[in-house]
This record gives structure tokens, C-alpha cells and sequence, in this order.
């Protein structure tokens, strides 16, 4: 017998069996071997953003200033501050929806809450949620009015203080932990702040999704602050890591230019290691041996290349596996996997069907359910299973004989709304008296087609969905028992999450190095880079870039970079923190060579724009920004610094730059100054290690009209900018009258002559810059040579004749100044 219906159609044979013709028919299978069909209540998120938050969890949504801020959001996040004399240590707990990982953290944090936001921001929150004497009587403290405040679009949730129990959130840990995950407890027992968060974080989503997760199921890690390089979030905006600035949409980001993932596991470990680099050598040179030997072996490349993208998403089957429902209800197909480790793949075998599989339709995938798991598994299935065949037999038999009653062409059908119902079509005939008998009820017309349904079958539909019931709370105990056994296996799914995404990561890496001309870096004291290239502009520009070279080392650690507008200065800054970040994360970059020191902190101060929302000037902005960086640099760090004080006047912009310079100058840590104020180029002459670059300009004259125009090389040179007044340049290319521009030339030029003085540094200052230069690179020479001992006496006497020559330079300068005198 056929049974049709507007969204599927079957075949019902007496054996009891039900065989889908639908669209599905024939169609090639999703997997490749056995198929899991997996029933449980999972989470939703569209569906528990709309349930109404009870007590004790007190919601209070942000007003969502930016719609796409959480776009994609998955990720639930606890934080607490200590109190009292603890106020500034933090505990933060979160959980990937998507992905059950419980990510514990405990640091302590400045006044400014620096790492707390850098590392809300690298989560990508779906929720923040934080203790309610937080945000008591609407005085929030500090902490949580800067996270409001940097994270309008994401909700935030008041939870009662007594949910944050340390005590708690330990007893969580030892119940869900996996086994092989178990160490995490002698890091984790003594960080209260975290333990207790963790405990709020566990009771709202068992609160929220009406689920607990399994014991022994759980991934349990902890991360310190001090394990990955830290950058914080408005450098990561002003460096484009992840996001474009002009458009979020485009992929002219470093996230953009390196991500080839197949996996969407791959691409959150590209991303999440984007945010945070490693500072461990060894184990980014263990990545760079990875990825150079899948560049030398082309076949192992495009084999696993081809191989990893048939991987579906293993976090999210994770996040299934490991949920229970709090009460039973009406089970649901969730998710598909090829499952390729035999132990728990013979275990699902035994219980599902081998064809069972994922159809459209409601009907098929009711059909599915009712099957999916073997006969003889459970006899009060098999028992329901053949009342369900009777009763949907009985059905199709009750309307063969209504057809056969009246001699219409009847036919069952099936809707969700409606269960099974009678259909009929006329061509050309004629209703008795117009209307259908009286014993059809619930009638609905489309043109010729008629739907109804009679007292009788409505009562079958109550049996058959009865029977279903029956079915679907058998096979929900059978599934459950199944699950209960791969749970005790569970830690080879993470495992195998884990190599998945690693692999994809380093695939996607390696892919980026065919694309590009990438070269391996090493890892120094020093940073240097040959030919480097801007990697994000390399992927936008039809030609190839301008590539510049780039030394820095404990000798000359501060860089004043100079040059007219519109010549690079800024793109050179970013093109070497870029490199930095891709060096540290494991992958090649874009240089003839390459030497890095690994940066524990990547900090930049760029763009001199108003922020309306905090109400600050661009001044206030830039001193906001600068403090920070003062406040949190260290010896390892690296710095960039595009324009400081040029939201002020000339004469403080330039104490404030020399100040800030003359602090930095007293650390270790790598600095790139880009700056309009040429008199900072005197720093060279007082300190040492400040080197002057600057970047070249030509300047052509038309051979018809006799005006000279300004070409930029975007070349990096030795010393300061020659340029004078190219701010004017680059006015007379707009719009601005002639007699105006001739005016603002006169006056700067009289300016120029009263502020810019000769200055001159004495003999013995260059003498000792001379001997200074000699001692850092023998020190430098003796931590990194790898030459043997002719290349590196050949090198020694080189530099001898190096330093004899600067010094004999520098007597000769003092000669003719003496002269001059």
C-alpha cells in the first residue's frame, strides 16, 4: 500500500518494517561507514535566550548597541574579583556551548583590569556572568562597569554570591572531570576564585538547559596568564588580528590571510592562538618542524589535507554526548559522526541500525526513531514497535475501505499537526448535494484536493501516537544505557578532537606558505627581518609590496621611524608586529629571513581618533592608551607607537614623546616610535640604543610646468627625515587656495629657523656610542653564533675594522666641529 503526504511517503509492509521512498531515496550517504544516531535533549540557544529567567538568576540585558558583537557567540563566561585585601585577584571559568570544555582561569589583575578584558574578548562571550553585589543597587564596582562598558553587545546575568562557592565548584570539578584530565586538580585546589566561579557557571547552565553533564565527561583545563603572550584588545583591533576594521565581513585580516581550516575546530585554535601566541620556543619550533616537513612532502600534505576536511565537527558531538537531561522528554536526532575507534563503533553497533540515517520530513524522521535502534534489544520496544505496525496498518486499511465505501480515489496522508489524515483528488466529478458526507469532519479544500479525517481515525492517531510514546521512552532508555557505556571512552573523542584541530590548524598554516613566498624564522635575542612584507597587504595589493628590512636588538632596542604622511610609517609598524605574532603562533612569514624575540606582551598605540563612547579626546585617548602600556610593559615586551601627543599643542606633544621615550629608553623592551617630531631624531645623539630611520622620498620635477611633485619609495633608511614642511606637500594636493599654502610656508619656515637649533653631541659621547655598538654585538655574537672557527674569526676581524672605521668617523666629526669653531 502507498501512503502519500504533502512532506513525505512510505511503504508499510506486514513484517512491520517501514521503507522511506521519499526524495531521500537512493540518495548517497552522508558517512562512509557506520552511522550514529544519536537521541537526547540537547541545549538551544535560540531557545533559552527566549525562556524567562527565574529566580535566583537575576538577567540583565545590555542595550545591544552592536548586533553582530555576538554573532556566532557560543561561549558562557563566570568571573569574580576577590574582596577586600583580595580585590584585584580574578577567577574566570568558561564553557563552549559548542564545545565541553570547562577552561578554568586565576590571575591577578591591575587596576586598569587589563587581562580580565583581554581575555573576555578572546572568548567571544555569549553571557558574562558575575555576582550580584557586583552590580548592587545600580553602583557597580569597577570591574563590572569596564566590562559593560567594553562589551555593550553581550548579555550580562547578576547570579546570588552564594553560587560562587569554592567549595562547590571543587566537588563539580572531582564529579564531571574525566579521568585523564584528573591533574588539573592539584592546579585548580588551591585557586578559590576560580573554583567558585566554576561552580556558578555549572549551576546556571544546568539551571538554563534543564541538563547535567555526565560524570567523569568533562575536559578540565586550567590556563595561566603566563603561558601565551598577551595583547591586549585594542591592539588586536589596531593590528586587524581577527577582524578587518572597515569591514567585518572581508578576510583581509591576519585571520583572514592564514585560516585554509576545514574544520571548525581547526579554525577557533587558528584564531584562539592569533589572540594569545605561545612564548614556549620548543614548542613552536616543534610546530615549524611540522609544517616544514608537510611543505617538503607534497603527497602527505594533500593527503591529509583531503583526509581532515571529511571530519565533522567532533566538539560539537561532544557537547551532546556529555549532556543528561534533567527529566525525560520527547527525544530528538541530534547529530551524525563516523566513528572511527572500534571499541565504541562496535558498541553502537550492536545497539543502531546500521541504515539509520538523517531524512527530511517529519514522517521519515518519525520512522527513524521508531527504528533506529536493533530488534531483541529491549522486548517492551519490540513489543511497542508491533502495536505502532498494527495500528498504522489499521489505519491504511480503514481508509481503503472508505475509498472502496464511496468509489473515491482516497489516500492516507501525513502531517505533523495532523497525524495521519485522508486525501482526495477530483477530476471532473461531482460531490452528491455538493458536500462531502456527513462522517468526514475536519475538511479543508485547495482547489480540487480535499483533506479530512473521520471520528475513527482520529482515535487510531491517539493510539498510534500513545504506541510512539511507548517507543521513543524505550528507545530513550536503551540510548541512554548506550551513552552511559561510551561516556567511560569519552576521553578518546577529546583526544581526537584535539589532534583534529591541531593538525587542521598546522594544514591551514602550511597552506598559507604555498600561497605566499614564506620563509622558516629562528628565535634570538634579536629581531631581525630581511625583505620583510606587510602579510595582510600582501593578499589585498595586485603587485607585490614593498619589502622592508627591520633590526632590533638590546643594542639599539628603541627605533625612532620618521617620514612624510602617506610614506608607510604605519604600515611598516604593524608589518613587523604581524610577523612577531605569526612567529610565535608556529607559522613561516613573509621574509628572505627572519629572527625573532619572543615578545611576553604585544603592545601598540595607534590611530588618533575621538571615543565618543567613554567621552574621551583624542588626547585623553592617547594618554588613557600610553599609561597602560606603561603600567604593564616588561623587559620582553614589544611596542608600537604610531603619533603620540599630536592631540596637543607642539611644545607639550613633544615633552610628553621625549618623556615617555627617556622611561622606555630605561627598559629592555623592543620599541618602534613612528613620530612627525623630528626633534625627538636628538635622542640618537644623548642614548646609545636609539636608532634614527626614516622613510625615503624622491622628489621629481615636470619638465613642462616646473612643479615639483613628491614620490614615495616606502623604503626603510639609516637616519632622520630631511623632509621639512611635507604636511604643507601634502595640503597642496587638496583643494586649498595657492596664497594660502604660500603663507603657511613663509610662517613655517621663520617657526623653523627659532626652534630648530643645531645641535651638536661632544667627541667623547660618539667615541663611547662607538664603543657601546662593539660591546653589544660581541655579546650578542657570543649568545646566538652558530659559525664555525674560521667563519667566526673571519667575522671578529670584520668587526674590528667596522668599529676602528666608526671610531676614526667619529674623531674626524670632532675635527671639523672644532674647526668650525
Amino acid at each position: 500500500m502507498q501512503v502519500s503526504g504533502p512532506e513525505s511517503s512510505f511503504k508499510l509492509s506486514t513484517r512491520g518494517t517501514i521503507d522511506c521512498v521519499g526524495e531521500n531515496t537512493g540518495s548517497k550517504k552522508k558517512t562512509v561507514c557506520h552511522i550514529l544516531f544519536l537521541f537526547c535533549n540537547g541545549y538551544n540557544v535560540g531557545e533559552a535566550r527566549s525562556q524567562t529567567h527565574l529566580h535566583p538568576f537575576k538577567r540583565e540585558e545590555m542595550k545591544r548597541s552592536s548586533p553582530t558583537t555576538t554573532s556566532g557567540a557560543s561561549v558562557i563566561v563566570a568571573v569574580v574579583e576577590g574582596r577586600g585585601l583580595a580585590r584585584g585577584e580574578i577567577g574566570m571559568a568558561s564553557l563552549n556551548l559548542k564545545c565541553p570544555e570547562l577552561v578554568l582561569s586565576q590571575f591577578a589583575d591591575t587596576g586598569t583590569y587589563a587581562k580580565v578584558i583581554t581575555k573576555i574578548h578572546i572568548s567571544v562571550p555569549l553571557e558574562i556572568l558575575m555576582p550580584d553585589t557586583a552590580s548592587e543597587k545600580g553602583k557597580g564596582t569597577k570591574l563590572f562597569n569596564l566590562i559593560t562598558e567594553n562589551f555593550p553587545g553581550v548579555a550580562f546575568t547578576a547570579i546570588q554570591r552564594k553560587y560562587f562557592n569554592e567549595r562547590k565548584g571543587l566537588e563539580y570539578i572531582q564529579q564531571l572531570c574525566a579521568p585523564e584530565f584528573s591533574t588539573v586538580l592539584m592546579e585548580v585546589q588551591a585557586k578559590y576564585y576560580c573554583l567558585a566561579a566554576a561552580a556558578a557557571l555549572l549551576k546556571y547552565l544546568e539551571f538554563i538547559q534543564n541538563s547535567v553533564y555526565a560524570a567523569k565527561s568533562l575536559k578540565v583545563s586550567f590556563k595561566g596568564s603566563e603561558q601565551t603572550a598577551m595583547i591586549d584588545s585594542a591592539s588586536a583591533s589596531n593590528l586587524e588580528l581577527v577582524v578587518n576594521n572597515r569591514d567585518h565581513r572581508s578576510e583581509h585580516s591576519l585571520l583572514g590571510v592564514l585560516n585554509h581550516t576545514k574544520t571548525s575546530g581547526g579554525a577557533r585554535r587558528l584564531r584562539s592562538n592569533i589572540l594569545e601566541p605561545l612564548v614556549d620556543v620548543d614548542t613552536i619550533n616543534i610546530r615549524l618542524d611540522t609544517i616544514q616537513e608537510l611543505l617538503q612532502d607534497e603527497g602527505l600534505f594533500f593527503g591529509l589535507k583531503n583526509a581532515i576536511g571529511h571530519f565533522l565537527d567532533i566538539d560539537q558531538l561532544l557537547s551532546v554526548l556529555v549532556q543528561i537531561p534533567k527529566q525525560e522528554t520527547v527525544i530528538s536526532p541530534l547529530q551524525v559522526i563516523c566513528l572511527r575507534f572500534d571499541m565504541i563503533l562496535e558498541q553502537i553497533k550492536t545497539v543502531v541500525n546500521d541504515d539509520t540515517t538523517f531524512l527530511k520530513g517529519s514522517l521519515n524522521m518519525r520512522t527513524q526513531k521508531c527504528y533506529a535502534v536493533r530488534p531483541n534489544i529491549n522486548e517492551f520496544l519490540d513489543i511497542a514497535r508491533r502495536a505502532y505496525t498494527e495500528i498504522v496498518d489499521d489505519i491504511a486499511g480503514l481508509v481503503n475501505q472508505m475509498g472502496e465505501k464511496y468509489g473515491w480515489p482516497m489516500r492516507t496522508s501525513f502531517s505533523t499537526a495532523r497525524g495521519f489524515f485522508i486525501q482526495m483528488k477530483f477530476e471532473g466529478a461531482v460531490l452528491p448535494e455538493g458536500k462531502l458526507p456527513a462522517e468526514f469532519i475536519k475538511v479543508t479544500k485547495h482547489k480540487n484536493n480535499y483533506g479530512f479525517t473521520t471520528a475513527d481515525l482520529m482515535k487510531m492517531n491517539d493510539r498510534c501516537d500513545e504506541a510512539l510514546r511507548e517507543i521513543f521512552h524505550m528507545s530513550y532508555v536503551v540510548i541512554c544505557q548506550l551513552l552511559s557505556t561510551i561516556h567511560q571512552h569519552i576521553h578518546c573523542l577529546y583526544k581526537l578532537s584535539d589532534a583534529v584541530s591541531m593538525l587542521d590548524m598546522l594544514l591551514s598554516l602550511a597552506n598559507a606558505c604555498t600561497i605566499s613566498d614564506y620563509v622558516r624564522p629562528e628565535f634570538t635575542d634579536t629581531l631581525a627581518i630581511k625583505q620583510g612584507r606587510h602579510p595582510i597587504l600582501e593578499r589585498m595589493a595586485g603587485q607585490q609590496p614593498v619589502a622592508n628590512n627591520s633590526y632590533i636588538s638590546e643594542g639599539n632596542n628603541f627605533v625612532i621611524v620618521t617620514g612624510p604622511n602617506m610614506s608607510g610609517k604605519s604600515t611598516y609598524l604593524k608589518q613587523v608586529a604581524l610577523c612577531q605574532i605569526m612567529a610565535q603562533i608556529g607559522s613561516f612569514v613573509p621574509a628572505e629571513y627572519a629572527s625573532f624575540r619572543v615578545a611576553d606582551q604585544i603592545f601598540t598605540r595607534i590611530g588618533v581618533d575621538d571615543d565618543f563612547e567613554t567621552n574621551c579626546s583624542t588626547f585623553m585617548l592617547e594618554m588613557k592608551e600610553i599609561s597602560y602600556i606603561i603600567h604593564n610593559v616588561s623587559d620582553r615586551s614589544l611596542i608600537i607607537i604610531d603619533e603620540l601627543g599630536r592631540g596637543t599643542s607642539a611644545e607639550e606633544g613633544i615633552g610628553i614623546c621625549h618623556s615617555v621615550c627617556e622611561f622606555l629608553l630605561s627598559l629592555k623592551t623592543f620599541t618602534l616610535f613612528a613620530t612627525h617630531f623630528l626633534e625627538l631624531c636628538q635622542l640618537e645623539s644623548l642614548y646609545p640604543n636609539v636608532e634614527n630611520q626614516h622613510m625615503e622620498v624622491q622628489h621629481t620635477r615636470s619638465a613642462d610646468s616646473g612643479a615639483e611633485s613628491v614620490v614615495y619609495t616606502f623604503l626603510l633608511n639609516r637616519g632622520c627625515s630631511e623632509e621639512r614642511h611635507y604636511g604643507l606637500r601634502a595640503a597642496e594636493m587638496t583643494a586649498l587656495p595657492s596664497d594660502i599654502i604660500q603663507e603657511a610656508k613663509t610662517i613655517a619656515s621663520k617657526v623653523s629657523e627659532q626652534l630648530l637649533a643645531k645641535q651638536q653631541s661632544d667627541p667623547e659621547t660618539q667615541r663611547q656610542r662607538v664603543v657601546y655598538h662593539l660591546a653589544t654585538r660581541l655579546l650578542l655574537t657570543a649568545r646566538n653564533s652558530r659559525l664555525d672557527r674560521d667563519s667566526l674569526r673571519t667575522y671578529l676581524k670584520g668587526l674590528k675594522k667596522q668599529f676602528e672605521a666608526e671610531l676614526q668617523a667619529a674623531g674626524q666629526t670632532a675635527s671639523a666641529d672644532t674647526e668650525e669653531e
